[in-house]
C-alpha cells in the first residue's frame, strides 16, 4: 500500500488535527508503509523530510492554524506519477484537497477522507452563519467522490449522516500515549513554577478562541463560591485570537501561559485537580483524552465528541453547552470533594489506558487495504 495524503495543516503547528497525522505518519513509517505528504509550509522553520512536500500558504480565516497552500501543480503531479500510489487520503477539503481529489478522479485511484473539523459550528461565532447552507452544499459535493469517510466519534458521524454528506462513514477514533500522559507526572514544582500558591488548580488546554467558548471557563471560576474560588487558580495552556483580550485583565488567580508541549504540558495536567473544558464544537477532544491519561476529572460540554469521552458522573460531569450554572456546581463539587476527586481520577485513567494509538491505526490500515481490495474488485 502506497498512501498520498493531502492536509492543510501538519506538525508542527499545534492543534489536534496536525497532532493526529504526526502520530499517523510516525505510525506509517513504523510500519514500513510508504507515503507521501503534501501540506502548506509551516509557520515554524524544520528540516525537510523527503516524504513531505510542504507548499506556499495563507491562514484559513475560521481556523488559522489551518492554511490555505498554494499548491504546485506540476510538481505534485510529478512526485504523483513518480510514487504511483495506491490510496488517496484526503483530510481537509481546501486547495491540497481539490487537487488530491481531482488527482484520484482523473486516475481511477481509491479515495477516501477524514472529517476533523465542525466548520459550520464555528460560523456563529464569527457572525458568517449565512454560509451555513452553501458549506454544507461543499461538503456534501467534496465527499461524493470518495468510497469511504472517517470521522472521529458517534456525534460526528450522526451529523454527516443527517446532511446527506456521506453514506459510508466509519468511526476513526483517536488514542493517547498513557504513559507519557501519567499521574505519575504531578510534581510541586509547577506550581512553584507558575507561582501558583492556591491549594487546587482548575485547569484548561487548547486553542484561545470563540469556538472554544474559553470565557465560559474564566466565568465558572468567578462565580465559584466565595470558599471554593479562594483555594483555586484558573491555569489556561494555549493560545489564539482571545488570549489578548482575556488576559488584559491581570488577575493573581489566573495564569495563561501560551502554548505548552513535551513534557512540561504533561506535568501541568498531572499536577493540575480538575479539568475544564467548556468547548461545544470538538468533533473529538484530544485534550480530554490526556486530561484523563493524567488523572484528571474533566467537566465538559455535553456536545461534540467530548460527550463520547466523559462517562457522566462516573469520571466525571457533562454539562449542557454554554450553561455557567451547570459549570459551575459541578466544577464546585468537585473542587470541593476531594474523595470524589480522587475516585473520578482513577476512573479517568482507567477508560484512558485502553485507546492506544497502535490500535487505532492498526484498525485505520485494515479499513483502508478493505477499500483497496473492494474498489479492485469492482474494476476487475
Amino acid at each position: 500500500m502506497r498512501i498520498a495524503i493531502f492536509s492543510d495543516t501538519y506538525a508542527p503547528e499545534i492543534n489536534g488535527v496536525a497532532r493526529t497525522l504526526k502520530r499517523y505518519t510516525d505510525y506509517l513509517d513504523k510500519s514500513g508503509i510508504e507515503y507521501r505528504l503534501f501540506v502548506p509550509e509551516s509557520s515554524t522553520p524544520i528540516p525537510p523530510v523527503p516524504q513531505v512536500q510542504r507548499f506556499t500558504s495563507v491562514p484559513f480565516i475560521l481556523y488559522p492554524e489551518c492554511r490555505i497552500a498554494l499548491p504546485n501543480p506540476l510538481h505534485i503531479k510529478e512526485t504523483l506519477k513518480e510514487f504511483n500510489p495506491t490510496l488517496i487520503h484526503i483530510t481537509t477539503p481546501f486547495n491540497l484537497g481539490l487537487f488530491g481529489l481531482h488527482y484520484g478522479r482523473k486516475h481511477n485511484i481509491p479515495m477516501v477522507a477524514s472529517y476533523h473539523t465542525n466548520f459550520d459550528d464555528y460560523l456563529g461565532y464569527y457572525h458568517l452563519l449565512f454560509m451555513e447552507k452553501w458549506i454544507w452544499k461543499y461538503m456534501t459535493w467534496f465527499h461524493s467522490f470518495f468510497q469511504k469517510v472517517y470521522v472521529p466519534s458517534q456525534s460526528t458521524k450522526e451529523k454527516l449522516l443527517k446532511y446527506k454528506v456521506h453514506q459510508n462513514i466509519e468511526i476513526w477514533g483517536r488514542g493517547v500515549n498513557n504513559t507519557y500522559f501519567s499521574p505519575l507526572k504531578r510534581t510541586v514544582t509547577m506550581k512553584e513554577k507558575l507561582g501558583i500558591k492556591e491549594k487546587n488548580v482548575l485547569l484548561y488546554v487548547g486553542r484561545i478562541a470563540p469556538e472554544k467558548d474559553v470565557r465560559i471557563a474564566v466565568d465558572t471560576f468567578h462565580n465559584l463560591p466565595k470558599e471554593s474560588k479562594k483555594d483555586t487558580h484558573l491555569l489556561i495552556v494555549g493560545d489564539g485570537p482571545q488570549r489578548k483580550a482575556l488576559s488584559a485583565k491581570i488577575e493573581k488567580q489566573i495564569t495563561y501561559t501560551g502554548f505548552m508541549e513535551g513534557e512540561e504540558l504533561a506535568e501541568v495536567y498531572a499536577s493540575s485537580d480538575v479539568f475544564l473544558f467548556p468547548s461545544p464544537t470538538e468533533t473529538f477532544g484530544n485534550v480530554v483524552l490526556e486530561a484523563q491519561a493524567s488523572g484528571l476529572p474533566v467537566v465538559g460540554a455535553k456536545s461534540g465528541g467530548v460527550q463520547h469521552l466523559v462517562d457522566n458522573e462516573r469520571d466525571g460531569f457533562l454539562c449542557e453547552e454554554k450553561n455557567v450554572d451547570d459549570f459551575v456546581k459541578y466544577t464546585n463539587i468537585l473542587l470541593e470533594n476531594k474523595k470524589l476527586r480522587q475516585t473520578f481520577s482513577v476512573r479517568a485513567r482507567e477508560s484512558a489506558v485502553g485507546k492506544s494509538w497502535d490500535n487505532i491505526f492498526e484498525k485505520l490500515v485494515i479499513s483502508m487495504r478493505n477499500v483497496i481490495e473492494r474498489r479492485s474488485r469492482h474494476s476487475a
